[in-house]
């Protein structure tokens, strides 16, 4: 009888997620597998990520890296994508801007959301999504500019994969040049998408999270502390955040933004800062926990 009352309870389970339409989210793990990592794990940091993921109900998840066919990055692979998770760090240039914009292009469309960490701030397909939403706030700004009296102008940062100066103007930034001629110029300065300081000392840093009912801070404790983690630094070169849910700082008196979203579209990108490939700071889990959270929120309309 008892048997019989838990495979009933089974089948209303099974039945009730049926109908509310719960589905799986897909979920792929995008790791550059950069042999620092073994420092800290003992199969990339990507593949512990994705071991903690696919232990979780609803999720399924598959591994790439650029040895994969296509750099990971094919179409049987995003077509079947709800969620892309970026690890990326010293060949973020073997992505061309062409493969970062058709990532794009499907994050606009709703298709995939992407997660990008740590040192994916400088990762092909977060670059072209800051460059896309650049874009559209500066068309936004100056929607009152008909169209046919535009000319627009592109900047690019000085120094690609160079951090900024202290001093450097932020970025992005665009302005307009009136002509006697009636038309007008838009200049755009693309986002740097770095910041001025680092360090890598493996120091502790503490997390805040000011957005607690925010569904990626679901279970999150409103401050804890990272063990072991590079340190990043204020003024983020990137477009403002939509939603800023997570500040970290260290004693030393740096912060950082270090949980963001935008909206792209249809679709959102959200970057988490902690990180550094020879700390083992995706073995901790509060992290873990947030990159579920994560992706469930960003898997959720999919």
């Amino acid at each position: 009888m008892r048997s019989l009352c838990r495979l009933f309870a089974v089948f209303l389970l099974f039945a009730s997620s049926a109908a509310l339409g719960v589905e799986t989210i897909n979920v792929v793990v995008w790791d550059e597998q950069q042999p620092a990592q073994k420092e800290a794990y003992d199969d990339f940091l990507g593949n512990e990520i994705a071991s903690y993921l696919e232990k979780q109900s609803g999720i399924s998840v598959r591994t790439v890296n650029l040895a994969s066919p296509e750099k990971g990055i094919a179409d049987n692979v995003l077509n079947s994508c709800d969620v892309l998770i970026w690890w990326g760090h010293v060949r973020q240039f073997e992505i061309t801007p062409e493969q970062g914009k058709a990532i794009v292009k499907r994050i606009k469309s709703g298709q995939l959301d992407l997660i990008a960490l740590h040192s994916a701030h400088w990762a092909t397909p977060f670059v072209e999504a800051m460059k896309d939403r650049t874009m559209s706030n500066a068309l936004t700004r100056f929607k009152q500019i008909s169209s046919e009296q535009l000319d627009l102008q592109y900047v690019d940062p000085p120094r690609r994969y160079f951090a900024p100066d202290r001093d450097d103007l932020l970025t992005p930034r665009f302005y307009p040049r009136k002509f006697p001629n009636g038309r007008t110029e838009l200049v755009i300065h693309w986002p740097n998408c770095c910041f001025p300081a680092y360090r890598n000392d493996g120091k502790p840093s503490t997390l805040y999270t000011i957005q607690p009912d925010h569904p990626i801070a679901q279970g999150i404790p409103s401050r804890f502390q990272l063990p072991s983690t590079e340190m990043y630094d204020e003024p983020f070169h990137v477009p403002e955040p939509d939603e800023v849910i997570f500040e970290e700082r260290w004693p030393t008196g740096e912060w950082f933004r270090s949980g963001m979203i935008w909206n792209i579209g249809d679709g959102k990108v959200f970057y988490f800062r902690p990180g550094h490939e020879t700390f083992p700071v995706y073995k901790q889990e509060v992290a873990l926990n947030i990159i579920e959270n994560a992706v469930r929120f960003l898997g959720k309309n999919k």
